[in-house]
């Protein structure tokens, strides 16, 4: 039965097959896929073969699947997956979920809600923008800030986003590196979509890079002390195996972080409630840090 909805599947996406086509990707022999398509055409599949040159097995092209075909948790759950899709804001998702809502009778329940951007910055169109160039294989044009907060001038081909590491990324090829990079969203500014398109590229040849920043990053095996006025954060924050509640109710909590500055930004982000225990040497910059800070209100 479900070698038979894949074979529907199949011709509705690509028009027509021979049956050597479908013989070879279901693994079985010829004479077993012409018994399936009687067998379709018997549940009146309007599905035909036609013989000779150019010929094959096609659809009438009027055919469209019935909604019987998906049990009633797959609508669900292609529903409830398409509201999640929703919240990077594509035109063409709100589209489909109001037609696929129709087709299946069902009123769509808003059950998720998500925000790509942090408090701090108010642009959420920076996704759709990004997933418009990804889609359509257009050029952008961004200024990116790296770690040192040196400012270039970035023209680059978006490949995909994807999240790694508490953070959102464009992974793309750079045409001012002619490489594969990475690009932390929050480092970009001044984003434009170009008029210049693109051809996909076979980067089967090509060393997968990330930016120089990630790629010099150094990891670091971190413990520090969190007093339990942060208990929400080191809950939040660290997985449950990496935290030790001590008897007067603070916290010991172990991560591994790559060195670079923004961990000694987030260790100052706890401000005088947590206290680098090792390495000595990230203890020792971020005690430099915070004298270097003091000095200003002296």
């Amino acid at each position: 039965m479900n070698r038979l909805f894949e074979i529907v599947y199949v011709l509705l996406s690509k028009g027509r097959v021979t049956a050597k086509e479908l013989s070879e990707r279901f693994e079985v022999s010829q004479r077993t896929i012409y018994r399936d398509i009687d067998a379709l055409s018997i549940a009146g599949i309007p599905v035909y073969t036609e013989k000779g040159k150019g010929g094959g097995i096609s659809l009438l092209p009027e055919f469209t699947l019935s909604q019987s075909l998906l049990t009633e948790q797959e609508q669900e759950e292609i529903i409830s997956a398409l509201q999640a899709l929703e919240a990077v804001k594509p035109k063409e998702t709100t589209k489909a979920l109001t037609k696929l809502s129709a087709v299946f009778s069902r009123k769509a329940v808003n059950w998720i809600d998500v925000d790509f951007s942090d408090w701090s910055r108010g642009d959420n169109k920076l996704f759709s923008k990004l997933k418009t160039a990804i889609f359509d294989k257009i050029v952008v044009v961004f200024d990116y800030y790296s770690t040192k907060g040196e400012k270039t001038n970035r023209n680059v081909e978006p490949i995909q986003l994807f999240f790694k590491h508490r953070a959102w990324y464009l992974k793309g090829f750079c045409l001012s590196r002619l490489d594969i990079r990475l690009f932390k969203l929050t480092r970009m500014e001044n984003l434009i979509l170009t008029e210049l398109g693109f051809t996909e590229r076979n980067f089967s040849t090509i060393l997968f890079e990330s930016s120089q920043d990630e790629k010099n990053n150094n990891y670091i095996k971190l413990e520090v002390k969190i007093l339990s006025e942060m208990a929400y954060r080191v809950y939040d924050e660290f997985e449950p195996q990496n935290i030790k509640k001590l008897m007067d109710g603070n916290f010991i909590a172990t991560v591994v972080f790559p060195e670079d500055g923004w961990v000694y930004g987030y260790i100052m982000s706890f401000g005088e409630y947590i206290e680098v225990l090792e390495p000595l040497h990230i203890r020792e910059i971020i005690q430099e840090k915070l004298d270097k800070a003091l000095k200003k209100y002296i």
